[in-house]
């Protein structure tokens, strides 16, 4: 029987203030298979990114888990250290984040920014760190590769952007993608090259993808199972199909 990749349970989420906690997520579960694309969608400031974070175990400071429980990949992610999770971080588990000028290093070429990804996670030479951060440039369909690795971020185009982000969060073929809005900022077009990409390499390297979202469309088109989230708590959870033809919870329909 093939086990979840991620395995979340009853997970409840406060932010602490000075008066009271408040709470962001209630009650959370989900299962997600290797190889699966699974959307979690819901309007702004509902808990998505919330949960995204809290696998990551990369809350704020304020933000705590009051209950529940995350595993990846069968380990318990409240017992690892800070030095495990730095090396789960980035490499078995990635995130995509909706603004990729906020996820590069604007005083940074973008090959330094691609091997020392490697560099952290990984013991390569220099000269392997650059071919293998060259070849995922290529797969994710940039133009003229040498010339991006030699570039600055504000050199790109937005779409160009994104696609290094995703390049940055492949490149050590993580075992569990998380997108967080990655295509939010950018036109239609590019919209779907860039969800095109992210199927292509899933479904080459075998990636289990969370994508988060507000667009359904964007769900359909990309997605075989579908949580919705509504004020911190999960109100359905069904395949696509099923979303969509039968929905049972008002603010899904």
């Amino acid at each position: 029987m093939v086990e979840p990749i991620l395995d979340i349970r009853n997970l409840s989420i406060s932010f602490s203030t000075r008066v009271v906690d408040i709470p962001a997520v209630m009650d959370f579960s989900c299962q997600v298979m290797p190889g699966e694309a699974m959307g979690l969608v819901g309007e702004s400031g509902c808990g998505k990114s919330t949960v995204a974070l809290a696998i990551l175990r990369d809350l704020a400071r304020i933000g705590r888990i009051t209950s529940g429980s995350i595993h990846f990949n069968g380990r318990d992610m409240a017992k690892l250290s800070e030095h495990e999770l730095r090396r789960i971080r980035g490499s078995e588990i990635a995130m995509v984040y909706q603004e990729p000028m906020a996820s590069l290093n604007p005083t940074m070429k973008i090959g330094r920014q691609l091997t020392e990804v490697l560099f952290i996670h990984e013991t390569v030479t220099s000269e392997q760190a650059y071919a293998r951060s060259l070849e995922m440039v290529k797969a994710v369909k940039l133009p003229d590769p040498e010339r991006i690795m030699g570039s600055y971020p504000h050199q790109l185009s937005g779409g160009q952007q994104q696609r290094i982000v995703i390049a940055i969060a492949l490149v050590n073929s993580p075992r569990l993608l998380i997108a967080d809005e990655p295509t939010t900022a950018l036109d239609v077009t590019v919209q779907a090259q860039i969800l095109d990409l992210i199927k292509a390499i899933q479904s080459e390297h075998g990636t289990a993808v969370i994508l988060i979202t507000h667009d359904l469309g964007v769900v359909a088109e990309f997605t075989e199972r579908v949580m919705v989230m509504y004020a911190g708590r999960v109100v359905e959870d069904a395949g696509v199909d099923e979303i969509f033809a039968q929905p049972t919870h008002p603010y899904t329909s």
